[in-house]
């Protein structure tokens, strides 16, 4: 029987993520999921991609979302009640243009020093209204694509065996950085031929493969790159058609509700893999 092993989000986009036993997924993905992004002065957005420390900044949100805390080793703690009433600044995310609420001087202060380049904190606004692509169509805030990525305990454990093989040392889940846990799938990359999900008291649809990029390199508890691996030996076995490799599903949301820790996962329909 296969169940939810593991929950986490990522307030700001970049950053750590929480983990958590129970949380409420929304049409938009796990409740404040992505809904912070660091951008340039520019408004275009920063990833792991480029500056590589957002991995050591620890992001707390209230059950509100109504007060941000950062922390970040070796530095005091940032603090913030969270504007989302502000003036709406133009936000760049992968040359797509939105719309951000910059959280301040204090926040963008404080960021700027720990990434060591000019940066503001941006907030979703509540009138976001964002469509994201794949086969089932639906909403996120601030995420690179869909709302929901989902990644099995055993399509880990196969990489992990295929990189033992080349000398390569194992990688901690964290390294993808997945919404959603499934364990008790036998078979890897089941996630990838899953159509539709029930789980908790709600309902996903497929999307798309994620396809993985250099923030797979970062270690996640340092924030400093330590490649080639994972992108090495998923070039061997898991190379997509669109270009990249592929790795976990992105799903969209169908039906809201609560998900836990331990709930059973019950695919409604199967399809062929999209590689």
């Amino acid at each position: 029987m296969a169940r939810i092993a593991a929950l986490s989000y990522y307030p700001v986009k970049g950053c750590a993520g929480v983990s958590t036993n129970g949380a409420t997924l929304t049409p938009a993905g796990l409740a404040h999921d992505r809904s912070f992004m660091v951008t340039g002065v520019d408004g275009v957005f920063r990833s792991q991609r480029r500056d590589p420390r957002l991995a050591v900044i620890s992001p707390d949100i209230g059950a509100d979302g109504g007060r941000l805390v950062l922390r970040c080793p070796g530095t005091s703690p940032l603090a913030i009640d969270v504007d989302v009433s502000g003036a709406r600044r133009d936000v760049d995310l992968f040359g797509d243009p939105f719309k951000g609420i910059d959280q301040g001087d204090e926040a963008a202060g404080w960021l700027s020093e720990i990434l060591g380049t000019p940066s503001r904190l941006m907030r979703v606004p509540p009138e976001h209204d964002r469509v994201t692509d794949g086969r089932t169509p639906g909403t996120s805030g601030y995420a690179d694509s869909c709302a929901v990525h989902i990644l099995s305990v055993a399509t880990l454990d196969l990489l992990n065996e295929r990189t033992a093989r080349r000398g390569g040392a194992p990688l901690p889940m964290d390294r993808f950085r997945p919404n959603i846990v499934v364990d008790g799938w036998d078979e890897p990359h089941t996630e990838d031929r899953v159509r539709h999900l029930a789980l908790g008291e709600a309902e996903l649809g497929y999307a798309k493969p994620a396809i993985r990029c250099a923030v797979t390199m970062v270690d996640q508890d340092t924030g400093a790159k330590a490649g080639p691996e994972p992108l090495r030996t998923l070039a061997g076995y898991r190379r997509a058609a669109q270009g990249g490799v592929a790795f976990g599903a992105k799903f969209a949301v169908l039906r809201p509700g609560k998900l836990s820790v331990g709930d059973e996962v019950v695919v409604g329909s199967w399809g062929e893999p999209e590689l």
